[in-house]
Formats: structure tokens, sequence, C-alpha cells
């Protein structure tokens, strides 16, 4: 592989990581509009369950795109996370673990006591690690 070759596709990665980051931005602000909102009825909380959701999923696959432009080699969620830890990307590994496993969990909140717990995570812990990433990829962007 040329040099040429090399720096488009630094570039094509960084461009990368900069547009999903910008999906990534919009998800955060309309979860940010469901957390302030107060209480939610069952269907509003379905809503914040989803929009966490999808905010998640395009949180990791920033950080993935991101690390994968620093020259790490990242195959699933999991790895993304803890890399991201390791590089001091993110601070709380530990909820980042949990937001990773219950997200797959959310899925079936058609219980709605279960659907209440996934809220209050939601609200109370994974919020914080979303805006904390959110705040750190926005100052490197």
């Amino acid at each position: 592989m040329g040099n040429n070759q090399l720096r488009g596709d630094i570039m094509a990665s960084d461009i990368r990581w900069k547009q999903r980051f910008s999906n990534f931005e919009k998800a955060v602000g309309q979860l940010t509009e469901f957390i302030e909102k107060g209480d939610l009825n069952k269907f509003e909380t379905q809503g914040l369950i989803q929009c966490f959701e999808y905010t998640f999923e395009l949180a990791w696959k920033t950080i993935k795109d991101y690390l994968e432009q620093e020259g790490f080699i990242i195959k699933s969620p999991r790895q993304a996370i803890k890399t991201a830890f390791q590089t001091e990307l993110i601070h709380d590994g530990h909820t980042w673990i949990d937001a990773l496993e219950k997200r797959n969990l959310m899925a079936h909140t058609y219980d709605e006591d279960r659907a209440i717990e996934a809220a209050d995570l939601i609200r109370n812990s994974y919020y914080d690690i979303i805006m904390d990433l959110y705040k750190k990829m926005g100052s490197i962007r």
C-alpha cells in the first residue's frame, strides 16, 4: 500500500468517526429531551428506552470509529468499551459494560415493571456516561 493510499484511509476514517459523532450528537439531543421531561407515561417510557438503545449504539460505534482512526482494531462493542477505558476516552468502564449488557435486556421491556427499572437506570446511570462521552468526543472533534 502506497503512502497516498494510507493517507486516504486515515482521512476516510477521520471523516467516518466525525460523521458518526454528528449522528450521535443528534441522538444525545433527543435523549436529553426525554430526560428533561420529568415524569413519563408508559408510552413515553418506551420512547425513552428506544431512544437510549439507539443512542448507546451510536455511542459505541463512534468510539469504535474513533479508535480505529487512532490505529486500534476493534471487533466488538465490549472491545470498543474496554479500549476506550484503557485510553481514557471513557472513565466509568463498569457502567459502560453494565449498559451494554442491560441494553440487550431492554429489548424485552414489554413488562411494565422492567420498563420502569430500565428507565431508572437510564436516568440515574447511563445518561451520565453518554453525556461524558459526548463532551469528551466533542472536545476532540
